[in-house]
């Protein structure tokens, strides 16, 4: 299985585990993630850390998944698919942690930009590489990536072709903090437990909250949010047992 998800004591520990291709993403990585991320939204969980397996977090999309598509295969499945997935991790109503325990590269760094923290370990990288390969990022590099970063550390990474190490890293705020070589694991479990302490609920609403402001899927957080006071008011009661009994229904009227 090259996307691993484990959930113990409300925490979900979602893993890219392909070492051998330094966790690179191929069509079949993208679908798993996929699944987990659905699964993780139905689930008990209340955070997410998201880490790599062995040396790299995610070297980004191999190569050799997509070198040989045609234009069109790969602008409507890879590039699209992409995108579906990454936006559905983006948009877990659960926080998600990003554990770079290693390099983070091109779709890599698209990935780790889904979550709504980054703990780096002091001896990662980070950039966009896609334009010396005469490809641009896929998968939101110059648009979730330019919301949550800025424009200009995006240009110098994929205009450019800067990798900026961990230090770099956090003061351009690409990552939230820095900690020692090998200390990720235990950061990121901090972290995790400082988000179950608090109100699972409000932490919900707050997260879609911010999504919308910072233009993430503002149409489903505002219809969500409207759904859920709709759906516990007594009109839906009384439209329902109306229904249910043939007759129409007697919404009670508030006071003006």
């Amino acid at each position: 299985m090259t996307v691993r998800l484990s959930i113990d004591e409300g925490v979900a520990r979602l893993v890219l585990d392909r070492p051998a291709k330094l966790n690179a993403l191929d069509a079949e990585m993208v679908n798993a993630l996929g699944d987990r991320c659905r699964e993780i939204e139905r689930s008990d969980a209340g955070v997410v850390i998201l880490s790599g397996a062995g040396k790299a977090f995610c070297a980004g999309g191999d190569i050799e998944a997509w070198a040989d598509e045609s234009p069109d295969a790969f602008g409507r499945h890879w590039v699209r698919d992409g995108h579906a997935v990454f936006d559905a991790l983006a948009r877990l109503r659960q926080p998600v942690i990003a554990l770079l325990d290693g390099h983070a590269l091109g779709g890599g760094l698209e990935l780790a930009a889904c979550a709504d923290l980054r703990i780096a370990e002091a001896h990662i990288k980070v950039g966009q590489p896609e334009t010396g390969l005469g490809i641009i990022p896929g998968w939101s590099g110059t648009q979730r990536v330019v919301q949550r970063f800025g424009a200009q550390v995006v240009r110098r990474m994929s205009l450019f072709g800067e990798v900026f190490d961990a230090h770099a890293a956090l003061q351009l705020g690409l990552v939230d903090t820095v900690v020692e070589t090998g200390a990720g694991g235990d950061a990121a479990d901090a972290m995790a437990r400082a988000v179950m302490s608090r109100s699972p609920r409000a932490i919900e609403l707050a997260k879609m909250m911010i999504n919308a402001a910072d233009g993430e899927d503002r149409a489903r957080v505002l219809e969500a949010l409207a759904g859920t006071i709709a759906a516990g008011s007594d009109d839906l009661a009384e439209g329902l047992a109306a229904f249910r009994e043939k007759r129409p229904p007697k919404f009670r009227k508030d006071d003006p």
